[in-house]
């Protein structure tokens, strides 16, 4: 017996008879087919609408049961709930008629299609490592009697952390119920106890270790109002990684993240319309088209050169806005030069602290993802009374070969974070966690840090004066401005220290410079 009912699976009730209420757990299933898109409200957020429904198998010991635990395995960030019907196959079907195939099920369920988009992508569509994984089919935990409900008013409810988050009807389905028994029973038999997935409406989202899914189907308007009861099922991290010697590791991409978490904002990634080419792109994307990386020489002019010096040299040309207001350094005497990676916070709002607060989120993207010599700038707009980033995140960046950090907000953790050796200039230390006052919103995009407009790739010199932002393309002519600014400065001060007056020479007239020319 495939399923522990207690009674045969196949028998049909007549119309008298009154529907059982089980209980038992869908334990193995010989075949799980599920269904690619199904429902108008998720091909709506997808921006694609199938003509005709496409599958996909799961492997049978990927069920799992309500009140279960489901790993997300080390290295990867997208993992994804869905909500859906399943259908449990109550009488072998073989090429049925839609008027006859509802007759061939006998269980209606909840279930969750778990799947990895880490993984997604190395598929190419198969989905058998992105959604094969043990305990990623949980079903149950009741089952409703086929018989007592009108397939076209089934009700599917996602919950995540209490947080309703999918609710549709069967009747916003694209390919009704029926249709879907009958096409795949031209292909291969259903068998008693084969399991359908109808597929998922939208609001599918990412979910990260500690939340808790629940799933409910029913059928609101049929007599005794069934249901399937609340499938729970809590996320755990796993602590194995995959091992790179056998197959393909996890990866991501901007697709991937877009479709894990149902939009690009969901996401936490900026896109914007390039119009000559009419067609979207995300800020990351036109980032890679433009970043420079600073070359070895500029480098070195740069660790050099005051920043007193470079911002004269700006404002000389017109340049005022380059300075980052009322911040300092968590190490005297550091100094810091790379080009900006740029991190923005929005002030804090429960519900999108909620879809973008957790998981692998904008923050942890931006110190996962510096490059060696690049600057972490972070908008937190002023607000000091909260940390942005904290001894872990630091140390990843320090890891990474970052240049530093730079934020208008504070700092957690702050005496262990300069024993660190890494750079971070700030509003000073606070003990609170980002959320206090922050949502980690997105990543490398144009932001505002301490009353200064940053874009990355900017080029970011910051020393005991402050912090400054120089435009990439007046970066050569701007250090060799200050520079030689300084050489002049600096004889300037010999002059004063020998006992020289300042009237004449600072600055200097025609005779002092004559004799500084000469001196060159």
């Amino acid at each position: 017996m495939i399923y522990d009912f207690g009674y045969d699976a196949t028998r049909r009730l007549t119309e008298r008879e009154e529907a059982p209420t089980v209980t038992a757990p869908v334990t193995r299933p010989g075949k799980i087919i599920a269904i690619h898109l199904s429902y108008g409200s998720r091909a709506d957020q997808r921006g694609r609408r199938p003509a005709s429904p496409s599958y996909f198998f799961k492997p049978a010991s990927s069920i799992g049961v309500s009140g279960g635990t489901v790993e997300r395995p080390v290295g990867t960030e997208l993992l994804a709930f869905e909500g859906e019907i399943a259908l449990v196959i109550g009488a072998p079907a073989r090429r049925v008629s839609l008027a006859d195939a509802w007759d061939h099920v006998a269980w209606v369920t909840a279930s969750n299609d778990l799947g990895l988009y880490d993984l997604r992508a190395n598929d190419r569509g198969s989905n058998v490592r992105s959604k094969g994984g043990d305990g990623y089919t949980p079903m149950g935990p009741g089952l409703i009697d086929a018989r007592a409900v009108d397939p076209a008013a089934l009700r599917i409810r996602a919950w995540v952390n209490g947080e309703l988050r999918q609710d549709d009807t069967t009747a916003g389905l694209i390919f009704p119920l029926t249709q879907l028994v009958a096409d795949l029973s031209q292909h291969f038999t259903l068998e008693t106890g084969d399991v359908i997935l109808t597929g998922t409406p939208a609001g599918s989202s990412v979910i990260v270790p500690g939340d808790v899914v629940e799933i409910e189907v029913d059928a609101p308007d049929a007599e005794g109002s069934p249901t399937s009861g609340r499938l729970v099922t809590t996320v755990v991290q796993g602590d194995v990684p995959f091992d790179p010697e056998l197959g393909s590791l996890p990866a991501v991409d901007d697709l991937q993240r877009t479709e894990a978490w149902g939009s690009p904002e969901a996401a936490g990634l900026a896109v914007s319309t390039d119009r000559s080419l009419g067609e979207e792109r995300s800020d990351e994307t036109k980032r890679g088209e433009s970043h420079e990386t600073l070359s070895p020489e500029l480098r070195e002019k740069l660790l050099a050169a005051p920043t007193a010096g470079l911002s004269a040299q700006l404002r000389k040309r017109g340049h005022h806005g380059c300075f980052v207001d009322g911040l300092t350094a968590n190490i005297p005497g550091a100094k810091i030069v790379g080009t900006a990676k740029t991190l923005r916070f929005v002030p804090f709002r429960e519900d999108l602290f909620a879809s973008h607060g957790g998981g692998y989120n904008a923050q942890k993207r931006a110190f996962d993802a510096v490059d060696e010599g690049e600057v972490i700038v972070i908008e937190a707009r002023g607000d000091a009374t909260s940390g942005t980033l904290g001894d872990v995140m630091a140390l990843r960046a320090q890891v990474r070969g970052a240049a530093g950090v730079v934020t208008d907000g504070g700092v957690r953790d702050f005496d262990a974070v300069a024993a660190l050796g890494f750079p971070v200039f700030s509003q000073g230390g606070h003990p609170s966690v980002l959320g206090r006052r922050h949502v980690p919103w997105e990543v490398d995009v144009t932001i505002a840090c301490g009353g200064a407009t940053v874009q990355p790739g900017d080029v970011i010199v910051g020393d005991g004066d402050g912090v400054i932002v120089i435009p990439p393309a007046l970066v050569g002519e701007v250090v060799d401005a200050a520079l030689a600014q300084e050489d002049e400065d600096s004889w300037v001060a010999e002059q004063v220290a020998a006992g020289h007056p300042v009237d004449g020479l600072f600055p200097m007239n025609a005779e002092w410079r004559a004799r500084y020319e000469a001196r060159r």
